[in-house]
């Protein structure tokens, strides 16, 4: 087979989207999505324009620049159905370098929307053309892969209608948490650079709190505080539902008696949210897109980049929708409600998170590990493998890393309540059981004084031209070990992986994104079936900003698939 190299794929992107277009089939109507005054419009059909440009943005009392898609922040919701094929033409007004990024869509690698990955990006003035066919179902999103754009307001919901209707539900409402800050992107990356605790106003006294003077030392010594739970908070951000900020009084009209679907998307830059509606049962269907068992649940944790379908069965009344920021600096909040104007009253934030010794990966199997010369382990890199990189960009090892899976977030592991944890999900159909090939390690880390993110000790621009490189069809097993004291969420472009997570091997979840919690490690099995180029990162924007990021290479192409 001829060579193939990621520029002529990149130079032949135009051709290729000529080349691949097909008859667009004919629409079949089905449940569709109940308008609401949700701050977005809707696009849809086999042709769609899309104009990314510059925009003011206020809610509450706040408000300064965005970047708007078609002039709405968030920008449209795109409506597609399963087995048609879509041409995306995408208008760059801005001043700079823009792209898109189809979230959880399978998509030939060229029209993945990462620039420098799978395109050179959309200068501006110009004009792109996505074209694909549309594999799969589900709800997803869509969102800037240039710079810093993401946080200024240039992403979307996306919701691709399955050919088979589902009578499960009588309402659909897409729910989009995001938030909105009138700082420059910029500035709040220079402000963690400088220091990484400047946004965070909850930090632990020398006095407050349970905690012992032995272990306040040692959070001392290890220049840690246990309350540094998310690097941006609500002290600048306002936390958003379909561009909505709590003082907006945002409404989902539902009649008493009927069976309510909410497809809720984490589209934010930083934030981890808990999403309840209390005194309401939530049976969560899908993850990521992908539908599973249903199991009932009282609240959940979504890290930025998840998506969680659920159904809900409200009584006659008002009830709030909740998205509370893990760190409870804020929350968004809607009104699901049978009377119109009736306003639901949120429950206040809830005590700040405080991490733990199993977030420092300091728990043995029996409990807590001994103390004593911890903070000499918790930096002793000779635990790290040799592909790791030691430098400047890392500052801690994680002494005993455990299976985590199990954990249903921070602040959420105390609650009485049902809460969601990824050992409950089980795929809803029944996956192709298959050996796994080979087994990989990959370590996240960082220097959080330096405010320094990595994936092995090595930076994205570190590693262009040695990426992960998986055969294709291969099957491997991937454990993530997170060293570091946050937690992470992990993408992975143009496929889904599947959960190890106590499920038969013929139902573990479909997902392509992953919370890997501090101090602790995920697994999950990942066949490398959608040749290319793809981006594999952490989707906290600042962490993959400032270098947690790296590229998978899925090789050979297929016989007739670009080779």
């Amino acid at each position: 087979m001829p060579s193939l190299t990621r520029r002529n794929l990149i130079r032949s992107t135009a051709a290729l989207a000529a080349a691949s277009a097909l008859p667009m089939p004919a629409w079949a109507r089905g449940k569709s999505l109940t308008p609401a005054r949700n701050g977005f419009g809707e696009v849809s059909g086999a042709k769609i324009d899309l104009a990314i440009g510059n925009h003011h943005f206020a809610t509450g009392g706040r408000s300064g620049h965005a970047v708007a898609v078609n002039g709405t922040v968030p920008g449209p919701l795109i409506r597609l159905r399963e087995g048609q094929n879509v041409r995306l033409h995408v208008t760059n007004n801005l001043a700079e370098d823009s792209s898109i990024h189809w979230h959880g869509l399978l998509v030939p690698f060229q029209f993945d929307g990462v620039p420098g990955v799978s395109f050179p990006g959309i200068r501006p003035g110009e004009r792109f053309t996505y074209e694909f066919p549309i594999r799969q179902s589900g709800t997803y999103w869509w969102h800037s892969h240039s710079g810093l754009q993401e946080q200024a307001g240039h992403y979307g919901p996306l919701v691709v209608e399955s050919a088979d209707p589902d009578p499960r539900y009588d309402r659909d409402y897409v729910v989009l948490l995001s938030e909105f800050t009138p700082m420059h992107p910029h500035e709040i990356m220079r402000k963690l650079k400088v220091g990484e605790h400047y946004f965070n106003t909850q930090m632990q006294t020398a006095t407050e709190g349970e905690m012992s003077g032995a272990m306040r030392r040692m959070w001392g010594k290890m220049r840690m505080n246990p309350r540094d739970i998310s690097d941006v908070t609500g002290s600048t951000y306002t936390f958003l539902i379909n561009g909505h900020g709590p003082a907006d009084d945002l409404q989902f009209a539902f009649h008493a008696g009927e069976r309510v679907r909410l497809r809720i998307i984490n589209g934010s830059a930083m934030t981890f949210f808990n999403v309840r509606i209390p005194g309401v049962p939530m049976t969560v269907i899908a993850a990521d897109g992908q539908d599973v068992a249903e199991v009932e649940v009282d609240e959940f944790q979504i890290g930025v980049a998840e998506t969680y379908d659920v159904i809900v069965s409200p009584r006659d009344g008002s009830h709030a929708i909740v998205a509370e920021a893990m760190d409870r600096s804020g929350m968004g909040v809607a009104s699901l409600t049978s009377h119109a104007g009736h306003i639901a009253t949120p429950p206040p934030l809830r005590e700040p998170v405080t991490l733990t010794m199993a977030d420092m990966g300091m728990m043995d199997h029996g409990g807590m590990a001994g103390m004593e010369g911890m903070d000499h382990s918790m930096r002793d890199t000779s635990k790290l493998p040799g592909d790791v990189k030691v430098g400047p960009g890392l500052d801690m090892v994680s002494p005993m890393p455990m299976d985590r899976m199990d954990f249903p977030g921070l602040g959420l592991d105390t609650v009485k309540h049902r809460v969601l944890r990824y050992t409950d999900l089980k795929a809803k159909r029944r996956n192709a059981h298959r050996e796994v090939d080979r087994e990989m390690q990959i370590h996240l880390t960082g220097n959080m004084e330096r405010y320094m993110w990595s994936f092995d000790g090595k930076k994205l621009t570190a590693v262009t031209d040695d990426p992960i490189r998986f055969g294709y069809d291969e099957r491997v097993r991937v454990t993530l070990v997170n060293d570091t004291m946050m937690a992470h969420p992990i993408h992975l472009h143009g496929h889904f992986f599947e959960l190890v997570n106590g499920a038969d091997h013929m139902h573990q979840p479909l997902k392509h994104t992953v919370i890997v919690q501090p101090g602790g490690t995920a697994t999950f099995d990942l066949t490398a079936n959608e040749p290319g180029d793809w981006a594999f990162h952490c989707h906290l924007l600042y962490h993959m900003h400032t270098g947690m990021m790296q590229v998978v290479t899925v090789r050979p192409f297929p016989a007739g698939d670009g080779a």
